[in-house]
């Protein structure tokens, strides 16, 4: 018998890959800044560094596979053939909620991929939610143990959860809980957004609270409020999630805002990132790292290969990227200036200044 649980994965994980769940009009923001092209970059392409450190852990390529699927047969595949391609390039990976294989442990192999996956950074995820849900700090502790993950995300999905018929919206309080968990876990929080990105309120709030890391997970890339809208089972719910289609801080604003506040903490950039120049871009924002979901979930529903290709030629168009403003290594990168771009028919753009 299928969970509800089970269920409600399945069909994310259908309708995420059949289904139109992009934003209409809001952009990921990233088109709005360019970089200076460097004619004499002064280095050898082979010697550009694409390497870092996260939560403790050495990373090839700034990058994490983001946390998408798990609790269905057919997500168990996906996330085998995603840890083994992170495992192959040396980069992240992050899990889908591990709150369906706590609650029915027949599901935890769906999740299990520290056998192909030895020496990724591996994080557990539980929506934060949970913990004014009967979920304690226990079972944060359970959600990590159980697939052998370097570190816990707690995903935050306030609008989500108002959308779904079956959603958890009690999110009063749980600051202090979140706080708690950060206290008493033996490895590292990370709080995300899924999708509408977090504001530099928010982050202080998080920072002070204890967290190791922070994930924008920003407005551009797949619009969560069209997943459940396609979910919707009446005319209601449809009306009410589809007038959501374009709501959030895009990825590139949630990225600016947060590093400004919380400049000690090690950010990741996700939502919408789709190619190497825009993690470079979000580097130079900010960022310590990049999360991309949607295009290695389309490939590893083809096979390994298709997943270590895809990371590939990110990782390639980051270092070009690099190669072309001169940055030898991360650390350069963060320091290049961006040039803000005019939205088109902007006063300033007509005026020439």
């Amino acid at each position: 018998m299928h969970s509800q649980n089970e269920e409600r994965k399945s069909e994310h994980l259908r309708i995420s890959l059949e289904k139109d769940v992009s934003f209409r009009s809001l952009t990921t923001g990233f088109e709005r800044y360019r970089f200076q092209h460097c004619a004499l970059p002064e280095l050898d392409l082979a010697a550009v560094d694409v390497s870092t450190h996260l939560l403790g852990r050495r990373l090839n390529a700034p990058l994490l596979i983001s946390s998408m699927t798990g609790g269905t047969a057919e997500a168990r595949d996906l996330n085998r053939r995603l840890a083994q391609a992170a495992q192959e390039m040396g980069v992240g990976m992050g899990l889908g909620s591990l709150r369906a294989a706590l609650e029915d442990s027949s599901l935890l192999p769906t999740y299990q991929v520290r056998d192909v996956a030895p020496d990724v950074l591996l994080l557990s995820n539980l929506g934060a939610v949970q913990l004014n849900y009967g979920y304690t700090v226990d079972h944060c502790r359970r959600a990590v143990e159980v697939v052998e993950a370097d570190g816990l995300i707690l995903h935050l999905n306030p609008l989500q959860e108002a959308l779904q018929p079956e959603g958890e919206t009690d999110f009063s309080d749980l600051l202090r809980k979140i706080e708690a968990v950060c206290r008493a876990l033996e490895v590292p929080v990370v709080v995300k957004e899924v999708g509408w990105g977090l504001s530099a309120d928010v982050a202080r709030r998080l920072a002070d609270a204890g967290v190791a890391a922070l994930d924008v997970a920003g407005a551009g890339g797949t619009s969560w409020s069209q997943v459940e809208m396609h979910r919707a089972r009446s005319d209601l719910e449809r009306e009410v999630a589809a007038a959501f289609r374009d709501w959030g801080i895009p990825t590139a604003e949630a990225l600016r805002q947060v590093h400004q506040a919380v400049p000690h903490l090690p950010v990741i950039a996700s939502g919408g990132i789709r190619d190497g120049i825009q993690m470079a871009k979000a580097i130079a924002l900010g960022a310590t790292a990049c999360g991309i979901a949607r295009p290695f979930l389309l490939a590893a529903a083809r096979s390994v290969e298709a997943v270590v290709e895809a990371i590939e030629v990110v990782v390639t168009q980051l270092r070009v990227a690099m190669f072309a403003v001169g940055a030898q290594n991360l650390a350069v990168l963060a320091r290049v200036p961006l040039v803000e771009v005019p939205p088109p028919g902007h006063a300033s753009a007509k005026e020439g200044g």
